[in-house]
């Protein structure tokens, strides 16, 4: 009888040192959690403005098919107007430019988690994108114009009536077109848009008659156009959308990185630099 409540009393205690030790455990754990958690949202916090220029360079993301901002030539190498804007801006910092193309679709989650520095390719100021990342000052502006192809006669946003629109998927176009329904959206087929991930597969879908427009920024569109065989064959039509703010983005945190950018984009206003690299690419 005595053995039996020592057996008891034994078989108590090692069960209360067992659940003591998960709770140890489980208390550790959910601190080292915390921990890293704080840790990460430290990182996410650093301006990363003295790591850039100790390294010399700067990493800068782009849709590689977006003309004529940020696109490959024939040769395959990465030119355009942004491409010399930003190229040109960081030279005079004594820093270099790595471009690094991407999924558009991901260009601020690619900046938030630190695989870039900045997207710079046409990028435009929207409210929704504010809240992800900072802004330089505006230096470019263009609009969205729809494309078209000329023997369709479609001369009016009115005329796409339950037609077929395509567009770049989370681009600002796309944004625009959702948000201010009453200009395009009302007339298409179905109020909604085909997306595409590159818009040089959108024109291929125009130009095989599987879209009957294209929602685009203006200087695509005039600059593609302007570049094809037949330009005649197009029409491009401006409608109600307003003026895009066109700007670079950066992580909130990195303040210093952002108004030496606004620094030099303001110089080059002044000095006829930045009005030399957009004659060059907008005299078409």
């Amino acid at each position: 009888m005595v053995s039996m409540k020592k057996k008891i009393v034994v078989n108590s205690i090692i069960g209360l040192l067992f659940v003591g030790i998960v709770v140890w455990l489980v208390i550790g754990l959910s601190a080292g959690a915390k921990h890293n958690s704080q840790a990460n949202q430290e990182t996410s916090k650093t301006d990363e403005w003295q790591r850039i220029k100790q390294d010399k360079q700067i990493t800068i993301c782009l849709d590689d098919t977006f003309v004529p901002m940020g696109f490959r030539d024939k040769d395959g190498k990465i030119v355009g107007f942004d491409v010399d804007l930003a190229n040109a801006v960081f030279k005079t910092m004594g820093i270099t430019v790595k471009w690094q193309p991407i999924d558009w679709s991901m260009k601020e989650t690619e900046l938030n988690t630190g695989n870039i520095d900045a997207i710079w390719n046409g990028y435009t100021k929207t409210a929704a994108r504010e809240k992800q990342v900072a802004f330089s000052n505006t230096y470019h502006n263009a609009t969205q114009v729809l494309v078209t192809l000329k023997k369709n006669n479609i001369n009016s946003f009115s005329d796409m009536q339950d037609k077929v629109l395509g567009d770049q998927t989370a681009s600002s176009g796309d944004e625009s077109f959702n948000q201010h329904p009453k200009v395009l959206k009302q007339y298409v087929k179905d109020q909604k848009v085909v997306g595409y991930d590159t818009f040089d597969k959108a024109f291929n879908d125009l130009n095989a008659g599987r879209i009957d427009g294209l929602l685009i920024d203006e200087d695509y569109a005039r600059y593609y156009v302007a570049h094809q065989t037949n330009p005649k064959n197009y029409t491009v039509t401006v409608g109600g959308f307003s003026v895009d703010e066109t700007a670079v983005g950066f992580r909130k945190s990195d303040n210093q990185l952002r108004q030496a950018v606004n620094q030099t984009l303001s110089q080059f206003k002044k000095d006829g630099r930045m009005k030399h690299i957009e004659n060059k690419w907008f005299s078409n």
